[in-house]
């Protein structure tokens, strides 16, 4: 495309649920191409979004970004308003909003937030989005794993593996377990860069820890081996959301 066009963020949220995650696929439809679809419905072009991550399948996104460029000049009001007439009702465009040229919705953001939320007694109206636990978890302990994660910067231990990752490096500069009610927690993790599967492989270990199964010198070697197949299993997909995307242009 040559340098006429223009290029448009989308801010939007959606429930996972009925997706294989946010990448366009053979087996499955996805949030990727439900976006394309209307966008390109409405624009009267195809066009192709760039998203700030991967979602996996069943995973959730209270505000994602995504960014496409046109040869149009685009009334954003009115675009954000018709794409949530064509899109499902489980997609929710925020806004659209221009930006320069070189501003990546990927490559541009400096950070993102994830949390995953846990209920530790049976709760019918939060079982669709929160993970039930059945045991007795020292959070405090959690929390004291939780900051170790941020003296480290290689996280291969909470990769999935026989993935095309060039780098296992993040920087994690946020890593806490907030609690909402008497019964309801969340985890709240915040890094430049995630890698597949990590926050739930990453979960997965602090609730090791808290039900004591794992001391806090063991969640260390964890991190220092790098092996995946030493750290917890991994959680659930549906209590997992994408909380945030943060770009300098925004600020």
């Amino acid at each position: 495309m040559n340098n006429e066009f223009n290029r448009y963020f989308v801010w939007f949220s959606y429930d996972g649920t009925r997706y294989h995650g946010w990448q366009v696929q053979p087996s499955g439809n996805s949030v990727q191409a439900e976006l394309q679809r209307a966008l390109s419905l409405q624009l009267r072009e195809t066009i192709e979004v760039v998203g700030a991550g991967r979602t996996d399948a069943g995973v959730h996104a209270r505000r994602m970004a995504a960014h496409f460029d046109t040869m149009q000049t685009l009334d954003c009001h009115q675009t954000a308003y018709r794409l949530n007439r064509i899109l499902p009702r489980d997609i929710a465009v925020e806004c659209v909003a221009p930006v320069p040229k070189d501003l990546h919705a990927r490559f541009s953001a400096f950070a993102r937030t994830y949390h995953y939320y846990i209920h530790t007694r049976k709760e019918p109206f939060v079982r669709q989005y929160s993970c039930e636990m059945h045991f007795n978890l020292d959070f405090e302990k959690m929390n004291q794993a939780a900051t170790i994660l941020m003296e480290y910067d290689d996280f291969g231990a909470f990769c999935k593996t026989h993935t095309d990752v060039k780098t296992t490096l993040c920087k994690v500069t946020e890593a806490r377990w907030i609690q909402k009610s008497s019964h309801e927690w969340y985890f709240r993790i915040t890094a430049n860069r995630f890698l597949r599967n990590m926050v739930r492989a990453v979960v997965g270990t602090l609730i090791d820890v808290g039900r004591g199964r794992v001391s806090l010198d063991e969640f260390r070697l964890i991190i220092e081996g790098k092996n995946r197949s030493q750290a917890g299993e991994s959680m659930p997909a549906h209590a997992l959301f994408l909380e945030d995307v943060r770009y300098e242009y925004f600020f």
